[in-house]
């Protein structure tokens, strides 16, 4: 059961490790009714709840369980990372579902595993309510995505250093259960791959071309049926069609992603899903402040994995799919494939998308693709925060008045970046001295800067000092006064758009219906923000799952106005004048609304 290398095997039998009390955080009874599993009786809940804790942490076996780890291979930041696998997860077995559809069932943080490396193949709680709630925040915002049914912690701990900064503490266990028609990735095939140019490192199946077959076999009969019955009797054509599928599934997601703001973090090719879903939620982010080099995740140093660069990344990693099929997909006509598909699936789908986000429901014209530019450049110079400002145009009328236009604007410049936001966004990240040594070094001796750093990064920062430095000349009323005037010039131009479609039509009144309906259902309201999850975990770790359940309840309907959650907004004071100062700041934490744009506090958040 020690983690080693695995030769010749897709996957190996493994058993969960028990922890100590287990207790349920929170459950998904929609992704738990995929599994036939209905909400337990008023009378039933606490026993419903002690028995999912003791299935659902491993504790107790399901009937029919095969665990087993998955072993697989990755280019992680851009190298060949040799073999990888599940070092945390377990794969229980596949369940029927009700409506005929099969589910693999896999527990996330379950024990050590032959590919747990130097880990411990435990999963604490504050990653796993992350990705129990994004999970399921995906889901309800109609991208494709794995589940998560259960999310349960425990009394046994394990220590870690969270920042990596040798402040090591003691967190509780917990394991999450995910849900997928299945865990299979493109690392899954590269598990075969000859020792690597650059690192030297080797999949542990070298020349196990019957291995790769097999698992072909097994991912394209069962998950795209129609490919294996449209070529059963040519194995290269079936393959070609296969690779073009997942190409264009994999276009899609990543459209979908860049019109919710997503950022995965950690897009690796054992992170991308052989079936085309948002898989391994690790240190991603919604991002807040529109930003195109927008960075989740705090040990991506270069940058590889920003906002902008994922679509790019997404085709890097398929490139490297289309190496691991070799010889059952030559390399030539998988990479035609590739030029020829992937870029015009995403930008098919990601201004299909944008269209629906902007309420353009009638007509596609050419200029379209600019106005969707120009409102994200107006984003930018802005500050503004993405999710806010899409949700408020979907109130924008064709028919604004001067004085209705003046209160829009007000709405919209609400939803910008304060000069003290700005700030945080633009401080000095280098030390001065640093920068000095980096700039005399740039220019006495190329090749050794090229080592240890890039010119890129020495340009992010100097343009950063000279923000930062521009930002302690500027007041907040010249602030707002330049973003009203952005606003407006880019509104005029959406209404000009909008009057298109309305003169398109015969019926303005019905045209107004579905435009108002595709925006609302298109732009939501609520995301899983970084403050909002923080905010659930530290309740959490305090014994207090109830917030963790409310979130998921604002997730399930994103596109909503939920009055259930709406925070009154009491004075701090009549909350009682002898409260602590530590105390007031925890409330006014807390009682910020859900779709409030991140407070300033929320800026010190880093995700590794």
């Amino acid at each position: 059961s020690g983690p080693r290398a695995v030769p010749g095997a897709c996957f190996s039998r493994v058993r969960p490790s028990p922890l100590q009390n287990p207790q349920l955080v929170a459950m998904s009874l929609p992704a738990l009714a995929l599994l036939g599993l209905e909400a337990p009786a008023a009378d039933r809940e606490a026993a419903a709840e002690a028995e999912a804790a003791q299935y659902f942490s491993g504790n107790r076996l399901l009937a029919g369980s095969e665990p087993a780890a998955h072993c697989y291979c990755g280019h992680q930041f851009g190298s060949f990372a040799g073999q990888l696998g599940d070092g945390a997860a377990m794969y229980l077995g596949e369940v029927l579902g009700p409506r005929g559809e099969r589910w693999e069932i896999q527990l996330k943080g379950a024990g050590l595993t032959p590919f747990s490396r130097q880990a411990d193949g435990r999963k604490v709680l504050r990653s796993s309510i992350r990705e129990f709630l994004c999970s399921e925040a995906m889901f309800h915002l109609g991208i494709p995505t794995t589940r998560a049914g259960t999310c349960v912690t425990s009394d046994s701990k394990v220590v870690r250093d969270i920042f990596y900064d040798g402040n090591p503490k003691s967190e509780r266990c917990t394991v999450v259960l995910r849900i997928a028609s299945t865990f299979i990735r493109f690392g899954s095939f590269e598990i075969f791959k000859p020792p690597d140019e650059y690192t030297g490192r080797k999949g542990p199946s070298v020349n196990r071309n019957d291995i790769r077959i097999q698992m072909l076999d097994y991912v394209i009969s069962t998950f795209y049926p129609e490919i294996q019955e449209a070529y059963s009797d040519n194995s290269i054509q079936r393959n070609a069609a296969f690779f073009k599928e997942i190409t264009k599934r994999t276009a899609r997601l990543v459209a979908e992603w860049q019109c919710v703001g997503f950022c995965h973090g950690v897009l690796n090719t054992d992170n991308m899903s052989i079936v085309g879903l948002t898989i391994d939620y690790g240190p991603f982010g919604f991002m807040d402040r529109y930003d195109p080099e927008h960075i989740c995740n705090g040990s991506d140093n270069t940058g590889r994995y920003a906002y902008s660069k994922q679509p790019e990344i997404c085709k890097w990693n398929l490139g490297k799919l289309a190496e691991a099929l070799v010889p059952e997909l030559p390399l030539e006509i998988s990479e035609l494939i590739l030029e020829e598909e992937y870029d015009a699936a995403f930008e098919k789908h990601y201004l299909q998308k944008m269209r629906k986000k902007l309420g353009l429901i009638q007509l596609e014209l050419e200029e379209d693709s600019k106005l969707v530019s120009e409102l994200l450049e107006t984003m930018h110079v802005t500050g503004g925060d993405f999710t806010n400002i899409f949700y408020l145009l979907s109130s924008f009328s064709v028919e604004c008045d001067p004085s209705k236009l003046e209160d829009f604007l007000e709405k919209l410049t609400s939803q910008c970046a304060s000069v003290e936001e700005l700030k945080v966004a633009f401080k000095p990240q280098m030390d001065p001295r640093q920068l000095s040594m980096m700039l005399m070094l740039a220019q006495s001796n190329p090749q050794l800067f090229a080592l240890i750093g890039t010119k890129a990064n020495i340009n992010k920062e100097l343009e950063r000092i000279e923000q930062f430095s521009k930002l302690h000349q500027l007041t907040a009323a010249d602030l707002l006064s330049r973003n009203k005037r952005h606003w407006k010039e880019w509104l005029e131009k959406y209404r000009a758009r909008l009057q298109k479609e309305v003169e398109s039509v015969s019926d303005a009144d019905a045209w107004n219906t579905d435009h108002a309906r595709v925006m609302n259902s298109n732009n939501p309201k609520y995301i899983l923000r970084n403050y909002i999850a923080q905010n659930a975990i530290e309740a959490a770790e305090n014994g207090d799952f109830s917030e963790v359940r409310n979130v998921l309840k604002l997730l399930e309907n994103p596109f909503q106005e939920a009055e259930v959650f709406r925070e009154v907004k009491e004075d701090a004071e009549e909350e009682g004048a002898t409260a602590t100062a530590g105390a007031c700041a925890q409330e006014t934490r807390s009682r910020l609304p859900y779709c409030s744009k991140p407070p300033l506090w929320a800026s010190e958040l880093c995700v590794t």
